[in-house]
């Protein structure tokens, strides 16, 4: 049983050894946990210590609380790495799609969520700021990014051009969004900066992704740039942080040749940090 300073409170104390049941799988995933009453009675508190316990497994991700069915256990997260081969650094393949591969509608992949007016908030305005253009000269589009039957990242990309072509902002589209916005430009794209961070999940971001409102969500934002170093992409994805994470491979896998673009070390004669090796960019990451 966990251990709790005399200071914290009863209900976190209460949350902490439901904790430790759905940890040790008395309370499986999708099971539904014993009612007010029954919690109530079997810890000998006040129902208003159940409900504040309940709330805080919600706030934590842990249960679901159905209203007017009862609160079931989440199942465990899928945790899902996506590689970074820093040898791709230079060209921009469009973001997840080694992890992600192509899929039909309704599977796997990326997908259209729609053409947004560029309205002035503060994403857009950052997206000016970055791209160095007003609000309206930009373009925008919103893509959900989705792996094992649920939504996994929220992305939304800024071009300086438009309109844009009504079949690549089709909802529901399936595609390689930074591929499709190059190729309706007309301009090949390489990277010219990324940068990660974390924030909580707003009431938008939230229902997309099907997470509680402030869960913790992993930032990566950056530019694309033409080969003359023009700013032409501006992206932002929010990415669930219970199931993904980051990884940058510095090493060649054993039996790999030198050189070879699938592995995850830099090429001959980079450093860790390097660009594309002598073979080539190889997969993008997130």
């Amino acid at each position: 049983m966990a251990t709790n300073p005399p200071s914290t409170p009863l209900y976190r104390r209460l949350a902490r050894q439901l904790q430790e049941r759905i940890d040790a799988g008395a309370y499986p995933a999708g099971a539904r946990l014993p009612s007010e009453p029954e919690l109530s009675a079997e810890f000998g508190v006040n129902r208003l210590t159940v409900r504040q316990a309940v709330a805080e497994l919600e706030r934590a991700a842990v249960v679901e609380i159905r209203r007017g069915v009862g609160t079931f256990v989440r199942p465990p997260a899928v945790r899902v790495s996506i590689t970074v081969d820093p040898r791709s650094q230079r060209f921009d393949l469009g973001s997840v799609h080694s992890a992600l591969p192509g899929a039909p509608e309704g599977g796997d992949g990326e997908f259209v969520l729609g053409a947004r007016p560029v309205a002035g908030s503060a994403e857009d305005e950052e997206a000016a700021r970055q791209l160095g253009r007003g609000p309206g000269e930009l373009s925008r589009v919103d893509t959900v990014i989705r792996l094992g039957g649920r939504a996994r990242a929220a992305c939304s990309y800024w071009v300086p051009f438009g309109p844009l072509p009504a079949e690549l902002v089709r909802p529901g589209r399936p595609g390689n969004l930074v591929l499709d916005l190059a190729r309706a430009a007309g301009v090949e794209l390489e990277y010219d900066w990324r940068a990660f961070g974390a924030i909580g999940a707003d009431l938008a971001d939230a229902e997309l992704l099907g997470v509680p409102a402030g869960t913790p969500l992993l930032v990566r934002e950056g530019v694309s740039c033409t080969p003359d170093g023009a700013p032409a992409l501006y992206v932002r994805r929010r990415i669930d942080g219970s199931s993904a994470r980051f990884v940058l491979h510095f090493r060649e896998p054993l039996g790999a040749e030198p050189g070879d673009s699938a592995a995850g070390g830099p090429g001959p004669g980079e450093s860790a940090a390097g660009g594309p090796g002598p073979d080539g960019p190889g997969p993008d990451g997130p």
